[in-house]
């Protein structure tokens, strides 16, 4: 059972549906104070209203790097836990406001960027939702928007989901040297009948969506890993997925993400990249190398 959180401040990006709504719910009804960012406040104002306890809305768009610094400037309290929830899943193809891929510029350089703005006021835990589909994934360090090579979207997608676990080995590296008590944690919520597919263009997306829907389990089921993450007594780094043998459903269980999201080299180059590409540090002092 979730502990009680009264007295806790959540922020939880993309939280207006799916994962990331029900994510909100749960800890709003166990007394969190839980923030809602996302990038349609009407959207989120309608999901807050029907949430138990204390639910407020604030505008981030992920794609919009201006839009993150924003919201990292005019937040000025203590934040418990950061949930970077929110992620688009084979859009049609396009660029953010910053000219990134949106798997990766959404996915993982809007989260990047946040969590190092707003680390000065976190204090107790960073948790990344990434999925199962990162062992699919590779990272092409060179082309990470997909320029100079054909266009994929699943590898695209499966490309943010790797990015995500390596930035959560990454940040916890680094939050231990600088001697911080504050844990990285990632998600992989399963197979989840969210909304997510629904931005896919392609009608192979559309069919995909149709036929795994029906094997799929509710929105509260995919973000019991994320509540987990969020709230359980759990080391640093730890990457909590569904327990049954496929990983789509069933209680959280910490589990071993791919051999690549467990690259120490791969996680610091795509820090630097992530870095150059965001204009963001890593803000704390560090007392050993991570």
């Amino acid at each position: 059972m979730t502990p009680s959180l009264a007295g806790r401040t959540v922020v939880i990006t993309g939280a207006n549906s799916g994962i990331g709504r029900a994510t909100a719910r749960t800890l709003a009804a166990r007394g969190a104070r839980v923030v809602l960012a996302v990038r349609d406040p009407d959207r989120g104002r309608a999901a807050a209203a029907d949430m138990p306890g204390r639910a407020e809305v604030r505008h981030l768009d992920l794609a919009d790097l201006s839009s993150v610094r924003a919201f990292a400037a005019a937040w000025t309290e203590p934040v418990d836990v950061l949930i970077n929830n929110a992620g688009v899943m084979m859009p049609p193809p396009d660029l953010t406001v910053d000219g990134f891929e949106p798997h990766f510029g959404i996915n993982h350089l809007g989260h990047f960027a946040l969590t190092n703005l707003l680390l000065p006021r976190i204090t107790g835990r960073v948790v990344t939702v990434s999925a199962g589909g990162h062992q699919a994934g590779t990272l092409d360090l060179d082309d990470p928007h997909w320029r100079n090579r054909p266009y994929r979207p699943f590898s695209a997608y499966a490309q943010s989901k790797l990015a995500n676990l390596l930035f959560t080995a990454e940040l916890q590296r680094r939050l231990a040297a600088s001697g911080s008590a504050v844990l990285a944690t990632a998600a992989n919520p399963g197979l989840a009948a969210t909304n997510l597919l629904s931005h896919g263009g392609s009608r192979a997306v559309r069919w995909t969506n149709a036929l795994l829907r029906p094997l799929s389990q509710s929105d509260a089921g995919g973000a019991r890993t994320t509540v987990h993450a969020a709230t359980a007594d759990l080391p640093g780094n730890s990457y909590v997925s569904p327990s049954g043998v496929t990983q789509s459903r069933g209680r959280p269980k910490v589990t071993t993400p791919s051999k690549a999201a467990r690259d120490p080299e791969l996680a610091r180059s795509l820090w630097t990249l992530s870095e150059s590409m965001t204009a963001t540090t890593f803000p704390l002092p560090l007392r050993s190398r991570p």
